[in-house]
């Protein structure tokens, strides 16, 4: 088995993961990256999620180096797309000009954004990208974890990583078990938490809905794919707080839970430059084909784009059966996953009721091209929600609720490491739950919810820090994962430089002034200025 070393390894190249390998590289640190999948970016390219983010993003509230990706993403476009002259002098320029975000993208201009920042690094030789490969066991001495194996995706290849620090950035806190680490699934009890939305039992088995995204757009001709052999079952099912089939243009309102219809225009036609993405003036989801647009055709020179590109992440493909963390059966769920998601696709091109009163669109096109995933669908699951370690700070509904903190605003907490906005939006569970949407105010994160209780040197860079199960809800998106990352990438630093841990620096009102000195000195922002939430 081939052994290797580095100051930092970090485990999983989502958004966290990169954000938290830049840090420590930027500090003079060796890293060795892993990622499981082909593309680096998590939720933003490999899940074909389009950025989730608040209102203020193009102004403040996010991480320099995030705002670079965003920079570098609108740039790719204007460098190497044959953007409009008007698309490009949109200063907030939007390709796809989707309602969900101000930036709407293709994921493949995400992951070349992502590969250029890398890329001075692995020139370097300061950094080691391992792809694909996954974390298959660890190896520990006390409360520190000393060596990660791990095994390619796709052979019997392992290797061995011995590093001084190593973080979890795995989209389920994959190595919180391997590392003997203590964490939590699912939804806590109210008599644990004091959260007011929490059951009065906690339900370990309880967790938010995973998807299985994909691209498609509306051209001439029948691309009708293959019936899949669960459409039947697919067809037929109802949860009972729905309204209706899952598969049908009806389904709970998360914000009210009033069944409502979604409308379904594809290429409607409208005006990019019009498309108003404010989630806290309008959830963005009347139409569904605009809802996560990623590609607007008007946008780019006539004949360059046949058709606008829309990403499904839509509430018909939440896959309620059963959860993929800790439970032996997770790779079937994943599959019952993916063929939840073909069967929405076949259901639009043949059974979807059309506002001329006719049935189906045959000239949707599964975009595989743009995703990347083998079968047409995206390459990973989107997961809302993983294993979160008991922290020293475990963050609560109470904390950042509006309805709670009223004009008081989230609590602020003297070791804040970023900040973070979206509201708590828990899709339905794997325990028969409806939405659960909550008003947050703006938040920050705690340094406390970073560091395990135990650990010393098992740092978390993802979903899987100390949120509970409803203000994961809040913590999940794109740019509070890349703060996450970055924030724990700048404390195995500093640690590195300073010869202390992480639980020190807490303790230490001087290492804390210290390490919160170098964030704002990268760029980290700590407090939010005087902004209400939504």
């Amino acid at each position: 088995m081939v052994e290797i070393s580095a100051d930092a390894l970090v485990v999983g190249g989502g958004l966290g993961g990169v954000a938290a390998a830049l840090a420590l590289l930027r500090a003079g640190r060796s890293v060795v990256l892993t990622e499981e999948y082909d593309w680096l970016g998590g939720q933003l390219t490999s899940q074909a999620v389009p950025p989730d983010e608040h209102t203020w993003v193009e102004r403040f509230g996010v991480t320099a180096s995030y705002r670079a990706l965003r920079d570098g993403i609108r740039r790719y476009y204007r460098d190497h797309y044959p953007l409009t002259e008007r698309a490009r002098a949109w200063r907030e320029l939007n390709p796809g000009a989707g309602h969900v975000s101000k930036l709407c993208h293709e994921p493949r201009v995400a992951v070349a954004v992502i590969e250029a920042m890398l890329a001075p690094y692995r020139g370097s030789g300061r950094l080691r990208v391992l792809q694909p490969y996954r974390p298959v066991g660890a190896e520990v001495d006390g409360d520190r974890v000393t060596a990660v194996r791990l095994a390619h995706r796709d052979g019997d290849a392992q290797i061995t990583a011995v590093a001084s620090y190593v973080l979890d950035a795995t989209e389920t806190g994959e190595l919180l078990p391997l590392a003997g680490a203590e964490y939590v699934t699912g939804f806590e009890a109210q008599g644990d938490t004091g959260e007011p939305s929490a059951p009065a039992v906690a339900q370990p088995m309880n967790m938010q809905a995973v998807s299985v995204c994909f691209a498609i757009d509306h051209v001439d001709g029948d691309h009708t794919v293959d019936k899949p052999a669960s459409y039947d079952f697919w067809r037929a099912y109802q949860p009972p707080f729905w309204g209706d089939r899952l598969l049908s243009w009806r389904c709970p309102s998360p914000r009210t839970l009033e069944i409502v219809e979604r409308s379904f225009t594809p290429n409607p036609g409208d005006d990019p430059r019009l498309v108003e993405a404010d989630q806290r003036v309008n959830p963005g989801d009347g139409n569904l084909w605009t809802f996560r647009r990623i590609a607007a055709r008007d946008n780019f020179v006539p004949g360059a784009y046949e058709s606008d590109i829309t990403l499904v992440n839509w509430p018909m493909i939440d896959y309620l059966e059963g959860p993929v963390i800790d439970v032996p059966d997770a790779d079937q769920h994943l599959a019952k996953a993916r063929e939840l998601s073909l069967s929405a696709l076949y259901w639009l091109q043949t059974e979807a009721p059309r506002h001329d009163g006719g049935t189906g669109y045959p000239g949707l096109r599964l975009r595989g091209d743009v995703t990347g995933g083998a079968d047409g669908l995206a390459q990973a699951p989107y997961i809302r929600e993983s294993r979160r370690i008991r922290a020293l700070t475990t963050v609560t509904e109470q904390d950042l609720s509006v309805a709670v903190r009223g004009d008081k605003g989230a609590v602020s907490y003297h070791d804040s490491v970023g900040v973070g906005m979206y509201r708590i939006d828990l899709h339905p569970s794997t325990g028969g739950d409806n939405y659960i949407d909550v008003a947050c105010s703006p938040f920050e994160i705690p340094l406390g919810a970073l560091i395990p209780q135990r650990m010393t040197n098992l740092l978390p860079a993802c979903k899987n820090i100390g949120t509970t199960h409803i203000t994961n809800g809040a913590y999940r998106l794109h740019p509070v994962e890349w703060n996450v990352g970055e924030a724990a990438g700048a404390l195995a630093a500093f640690c590195l430089d300073r010869a202390t841990t992480p639980h020190a620096v807490r303790a230490s009102e001087r290492l804390l002034a210290d390490y919160q000195d170098r964030l704002t000195r990268d760029g980290v922002e700590l407090r939010w200025p005087d902004v209400t939430g939504y």
